[in-house]
């Protein structure tokens, strides 16, 4: 509406309404960009041929303002030398993909700079509250980028993705033709704090983190979890590496009915982990040591649990897993092999611990009762989509305060009934 302007030299030709070559200049009282209203309008700029330049181009859009220059070349793809959007305040029925999708439909974009102030932007499952972002030197094609030398800063009050929900987030991160370096990923999330930094390398697509840090959270695991990490990684995410891991006070939770378990003030580190090898989650290398103060497993309540393991590509070995119970210790050593069946192996002894404490964790009830000592040797294979009890084989002795003892036996998940006996010589 209300449109003024002018093309000189005006020479249309057939399918060319404003000719092949001319200086352009147009304003609006309002219009529609890509299905964005739009007002106080202004294009400046010029045709040659197939050949659209911008040379200013300014406008008030979703209660903010858009200026810029850019050109669109025969091929259909854009050159953007400056784009600056300001208090933008956008609301979209589409999905995060669908929104960008123009942009991606393009042979290719290049950006020289793009600069965001204070944008809040939202769809149907994404938000995103007081962005700041300032992109440079990157051109977009093919659902890939290229660059010299690129640079990204971005920062928000708050980001929703789908569950993703994240506050205060900061990226700063560099591009080459070699990758991404990441120097600084911060953000408030699930309560507590997550920082990293380090490489994403293009020729391989691995990304290395040189140190990772989680303290504070109080995160509930979602509830298909386990499926989650059976899937294969996106495509540019062959391989995951932690040069330096740490955890502080976090609470985590897993509310699935039938096992469900919580880690109170958990800690820890590690160091030269690999946890995706071949887009396939694990860990697959390095080393890891945990503690919380207060743990339930399956509504059995323990203090002060730990593990310690060490990984390499054949094997996965525990050599410390205990905790303690009100008035005893549960101490175990463990290996998983790396091998899809995931054959794992445990040794486990308890000391003055209640003689039944295995019920809940899957070993049926023993004839025996009150506190004592208990041993448990066993093996199974932990495989995708396939049941772990007909896998499982083992032996359990126990012995209480009452010199009772007796000893049973699992074969394919199905335990053989051992008889109690007395550890008391015979009179």
């Amino acid at each position: 509406q209300r449109v003024n302007g002018g093309v000189v030299p005006w020479s249309p030709e057939a399918g060319k309404v404003l000719g092949t070559k001319a200086q352009i200049q147009f304003s609006a009282g309002s219009l529609s960009l890509n299905d964005v209203p739009a007002t106080n309008v202004l294009i400046e700029g010029s045709i040659d041929n197939d050949r659209v330049t911008l040379t200013n181009l300014g406008a008030d859009i979703a209660r903010g303002t858009l200026t810029g220059n850019a050109q669109r070349n025969a091929d259909g793809s854009w050159q953007v030398e400056n784009l600056r959007m300001a208090d933008i305040r956008l609301q979209s029925e589409k999905s995060l993909t669908d929104f960008f999708a123009p942009l991606l439909s393009v042979p290719s974009l290049q950006i020289g700079r793009l600069e965001v102030i204070d944008a809040r932007l939202q769809g149907p499952d994404w938000a995103v509250t007081d962005l700041d972002l300032s992109l440079r030197n990157m051109t977009f094609s093919k659902d890939d980028w290229q660059t010299q030398e690129g640079k990204l800063s971005m920062n928000a009050s708050e980001f929703i993705y789908g569950s993703l929900h994240l506050f205060d987030p900061i990226i700063n991160a560099e591009f080459s033709p070699q990758g991404v370096a990441l120097r600084q990923f911060t953000s408030r999330w699930e309560g507590g704090m997550v920082r990293t930094s380090g490489n994403w390398l293009r020729n391989g697509k691995t990304l290395i983190l040189d140190d990772a840090a989680i303290a504070g959270l109080e995160y509930t695991l979602p509830k298909n979890w386990q499926q989650l990490w059976m899937e294969t990684t996106p495509g540019w995410l062959n391989s995951l590496q932690l040069k330096r891991f740490s955890a502080s006070r976090n609470l985590i939770i897993d509310i699935d009915p039938d096992f469900p378990w919580q880690l109170t003030a958990l800690d820890g580190y590690g160091a030269n982990l690999t946890l995706v090898t071949d887009h396939k989650w694990g860990v697959w290398s390095g080393s890891a040591n945990l503690n919380a103060a207060a743990a339930t497993f399956n509504r059995v309540d323990v203090r002060r649990p730990s593990l310690a393991l060490t990984a390499n590509s054949s094997t996965v070995n525990i050599s410390e897993l205990s905790a303690f119970t009100e008035k005893g210790i549960l101490e175990a050593t463990a290996s998983v092999s790396q091998t899809p069946q995931r054959q794992t192996h445990i040794s486990l002894n308890g000391r003055g611990v209640p003689v039944n404490i295995l019920q809940q964790w899957g070993w049926p009830e023993l004839p025996l009762t009150g506190d004592g000592n208990i041993q448990l040797t066993a093996s199974g294979d932990i495989q995708a989509n396939i049941p772990l009890k007909p896998t499982v084989s083992g032996q359990l002795h126990a012995v209480n305060a009452a010199k009772q003892q007796v000893t049973q036996t699992m074969n394919a998940g199905v335990v053989s009934s051992g008889e109690v006996t007395s550890t008391e010589p015979v009179q």
